[in-house]
């Protein structure tokens, strides 16, 4: 019985399920009803005019100024003049940590960056002229073991830079061979990064490479004074310049530093830094040359040679980049800073990085912003200034 009477309901439900489905199709016809249909139907015949063709600003994937993502470690077949690439690696810092989110921090930063922007003081539009200029992700380092990421990074920026570039590729450059190379800017990471990188460098061009060091601190500090020996703590952010003078991978004698305001352990550590082949540009001196006295100071300690550009946030004052590991008070503007930066082009940079920013210390993305913008004038003067023996400057 209990049986007999459990069909006849489910009879009944069919039924009047049946007939309410074709109540509500008549009711559509005879309303002018549209009948209900799926959600994917709807996207997939989404009428073209109400498509968006560029993501806003502020949405889409992250990458440096809205560029292109490319995978470019997967192959040398791709090609580009300028790329931007992450080095997610902090572990030789001697304070705060967090500059491993440096490159997600960056980008997210350099959202307003659109492709189509034109930089007003140095005439250029730096995402659309000769260059190809994209985005290649991070390079893969571990965050367990110091000389494994240095060998990592070294390798990797290696792979990226010893190949053709997009533009050029006839033309005599100052590589080994007298080829041209594209050249990469690095978003850190903590200063450590810049051993390994002058390494392949070196190696790309097959000569010491001079050194333009914006930063608060002077990292040629001996592993005994910062670091306790020479094992894996030998290697930190405040001694990679001391070990790449030793390994002869940047000049002798045409190095600068530039926003120095720090404690020393004593006296011993400028003279030491004079052995490294560094002159001095303390950030108080800015009071008594003024911005185009430090400019000058810089442009006639490196001169013509092949230049790479290392900017640590910290040379920043806290009040504009709060965001970074080893802060340090009395630091220049945002205004002098870029102005200063600017008037550098021009010279031969074979890259350049911008290294120290911490993200989880900002504060409305003060620093990133900082660090992003700063990217836009380096990437402006690099199009501007192709590296090529046969022409110096297209502007």
């Amino acid at each position: 019985m209990n049986k007999m009477l459990a069909t006849m309901k489910a009879f009944v439900y069919a039924v009047t399920l049946s007939f309410s489905v074709v109540n509500a199709g008549w009711l559509a016809d005879t309303k002018e009803q549209k009948p209900f249909y799926s959600l994917a139907d709807e996207y997939q015949n989404f009428d073209d005019e109400y498509i968006p063709k560029v993501h806003t600003l502020y949405s889409g994937v992250s990458t440096f100024g809205h560029l292109p993502y490319t995978e470019c470690l997967k192959s040398r077949g791709i090609d580009y003049d300028i790329a931007f690439v992450g080095a997610p690696f902090d572990m030789g810092t001697s304070y705060r940590p967090g500059a491993r989110f440096g490159p997600s921090g960056i980008r997210e930063g350099s959202r307003r960056l659109a492709p189509s922007l034109y930089h007003v003081p140095l005439d250029v539009y730096p995402f659309q002229s000769w260059a190809k200029v994209v985005d290649c992700g991070d390079i893969p380092m571990t965050n367990y073991h110091i000389p494994n990421a240095m060998q990592e990074l070294e390798e990797g920026y290696y792979h990226l830079l010893a190949r053709k570039p997009a533009s050029f590729t006839n033309d005599e450059g100052y590589a080994r061979n007298e080829t041209v190379l594209p050249r990469l800017l690095t978003m850190g990471g903590d200063h450590t990064i810049v051993l390994p990188i002058l390494r392949a460098l070196s190696r790309a061009y097959d000569k010491p490479i001079s050194v333009i060091h914006f930063d608060s601190h002077l990292d040629t500090w001996k592993p005994g004074i910062l670091g306790d020996g020479i094992d894996n703590n030998g290697l930190n952010h405040g001694t990679y310049f001391y070990w790449a003078s030793k390994e002869g991978v940047m000049s002798k004698d045409a190095n600068i530093h530039a926003g120095i305001r720090c404690p020393l352990s004593g006296l011993q550590d400028y003279e030491d830094d004079v052995s490294c082949g560094f002159e001095v540009i303390e950030a108080r001196e800015i009071d008594k040359i003024g911005v185009e006295g430090v400019i000058k100071k810089i442009r006639d300690r490196v001169q013509d040679n092949l230049v790479y550009l290392s900017i640590d946030i910290d040379t920043l004052d806290p009040a504009y980049a709060p965001a970074t590991g080893t802060p340090e008070i009395a630091g220049w503007s945002t205004r002098e800073f870029v102005d200063i930066i600017r008037g550098l082009d021009g010279l031969k940079f074979v890259g350049a990085d911008i290294v120290e920013v911490s993200p989880a210390y900002d504060v409305a993305d003060l620093t990133t912003m900082a660090a992003a913008n700063i990217f836009l004038d380096i990437v402006s003067m690099l199009v501007r200034t192709p590296l090529i023996a046969s022409k110096k400057t297209l502007f």
